[in-house]
């Protein structure tokens, strides 16, 4: 009976060491899987390739930008022109100058539109009042080759006509002058007296569209 039992028990005893063994195997096995994981850190190469391509664009954009400058679009920019005040005529309480804008570049510029005039006074050349307002409709378009003249009337209200407390009456130095469609812009000399205020009962500055000279 003895031997008998033994002779069952060493099958299990056997079979046992084999679990161990195959254990021991698949501990093995383990190591090659650590390996496999050694690619998973060879993405990063992968990766910075894709951060240089998403970078290139990025880097292009600049590049692309000259092709389409708004100074190849032929209007004319502050740049491209020199600016000055024709002589006036009284009347009403205002005074109206021709505003000249002549092309002193050595190609041809378009304008057309109505030029932003704004009074500025003060070292920094800050605004003073409101922008001038846009009388009429906005012409045709003129076509400045070197050395012509296009002209915007403006006018020019005495600011005495209006109540000194609504007014604000305050010495200006000149005009900014802002072409049609251009985000530059000229400073004209024209010292003279504006409303601070922007609630006098009017306008102190008004501006028509560029016509020929």
């Amino acid at each position: 009976m003895v031997r008998t039992k033994l002779s069952r028990f060493f099958p299990v005893v056997a079979a046992s060491a084999g679990v161990f063994a195959l254990s021991a195997c698949g501990g093995g096995g383990a190591t090659p899987a650590a390996t496999t994981s050694t690619p998973s850190t060879s993405a990063s190469p992968t990766s910075t390739s894709v951060t240089t391509a998403t970078s290139s664009p990025s880097n292009s954009a600049p590049a692309s930008s000259p092709v389409a400058q708004p100074a190849d679009n032929g209007l004319c920019k502050a740049g491209d022109v020199k600016l000055s005040l024709g002589q006036g005529d009284a009347g009403a309480g205002s005074v109206y100058r021709p505003l000249l804008i002549t092309n002193s570049s050595a190609k041809p510029c378009t304008i057309q539109g109505f030029p932003g005039v704004s009074y500025v006074a003060g070292a920094d050349g800050h605004q003073v009042g409101k922008d001038a307002f846009r009388e009429g409709t906005k012409g045709n378009a003129v076509k400045l080759n070197p050395g012509q003249t296009a002209v915007a009337d403006v006018q020019f209200v005495n600011v005495q006509n209006f109540d000194p407390g609504t007014c604000q009456p305050t010495a200006v130095k000149g005009l900014r002058i802002y072409l049609p469609q251009e985000t530059a812009s000229n400073f004209l000399p024209s010292e003279g007296t504006g409303c601070a205020s922007t609630k006098i009962p009017g306008n102190q500055l008004s501006v028509k569209t560029v016509h020929p000279a």
